[in-house]
């Protein structure tokens, strides 16, 4: 039992210690000239950046595949037309 409240009482001061650490970090945050800060709004604005960007890239996409289909209904008129037109040709022979 002694051994289970020596236990139980390291842990309790070990978690003490580590909300302690965590109360820090969370202060370090909030103040805009630490390096911890700093880095963390670099990295949030990296990740704005990125997400920013993978926006326009998903709509270029869609404009690609849009672009794309028309492309493909074009292709497909002119191969009938060709066909059509060759198969004229050949009867006018």
């Amino acid at each position: 039992v002694a051994a289970l409240q020596d236990e139980k009482n390291s842990l309790i001061s070990e978690n003490e210690i580590m909300n302690d650490r965590l109360e820090q970090l969370d202060d370090s945050l909030d103040d805009p000239n630490t390096v911890v800060a700093k880095k963390y709004f670099s990295a949030q604005l990296q990740l704005e950046q990125l997400q920013e960007e993978n926006y326009r890239l998903e709509a270029a996409k869609d404009d690609y595949r849009v672009h794309c289909e028309d492309l493909e209904k074009q292709l497909i008129e002119l191969q009938h037309r060709n066909n059509e037109l060759t198969s004229l040709a050949e009867e006018s022979r």
